[in-house]
């Protein structure tokens, strides 16, 4: 999965790179999952102009991970397998109130399973989130029952009990599962911080590609 992401990603001929990363890549693939999407569509979902779009949808036909037709973009079968194994890792996500543990007015935190050994301090995914628009953003482990903060293990239920509440109860974390929390003045953009900062744990992605 990480190294198809990569050659999906990667300069393919003489020239600029694409002006998308792969944040832009696993977005566009969790809107074909849910149903077959046009490029104008598809662009303005991503915030993409129609050129980088169109390189985006060119780059999955060629690896044969979806087809085209006058209904839209939809999954080939090795886009399914795909697609089910990003959904494994990255299965759900919701939004947040701001409160004292988010970072700004939008937030979106993001499940990540069995990577909390890929977590050290939770600065790659603050930077991460930050490269992709974001104000920033905070990472949290689950382990024995609780989300704690992976710097101190400090237990989050203890400042913040109706967020770490809310959070358990609608993301149902296991034990080494990561949450990730996008936080941004836009909706979207929170959501592209989530998503980076859970992706800077597949240690062998650039997500400013």
């Amino acid at each position: 999965m990480k190294q198809l992401l990569k050659e999906l990603i990667n300069e393919k001929a003489p020239g600029p790179s694409p002006s998308f990363s792969v944040v832009h890549l696993v977005k566009a693939l969790d809107l074909i999952a849910k149903s077959p999407i046009g490029r104008t569509r598809l662009a303005k979902e991503l915030f993409l102009g129609e050129g980088a779009t169109r390189t985006l949808i060119n780059r999955l036909k060629d690896n044969n991970l979806i087809t085209v037709d006058r209904f839209g973009c939809f999954f080939s079968m090795k886009g399914k397998k795909l697609w089910n194994s990003l959904h494994e890792v990255l299965p759900r996500k919701m939004s947040l109130e701001r409160s004292g543990l988010t970072l700004a007015t939008f937030n979106t935190a993001l499940l990540v399973k069995g990577f909390s050994n890929k977590v050290r301090g939770g600065m790659e995914q603050r930077d991460a989130a930050l490269l992709v628009g974001a104000k920033g953003a905070t990472t949290l482990t689950f382990k024995k029952g609780k989300l704690i903060f992976p710097v101190d293990d400090r237990d989050v239920s203890v400042d913040f009990p109706q967020v770490h509440r809310q959070i358990v109860d609608s993301l149902n974390p296991e034990e080494n599962d990561v949450i990730v929390i996008g936080s941004a003045d836009t909706l979207e953009k929170a959501e592209y911080g989530a998503l980076a900062a859970a992706l800077s744990l597949f240690n062998d992605i650039d997500i400013n590609k």
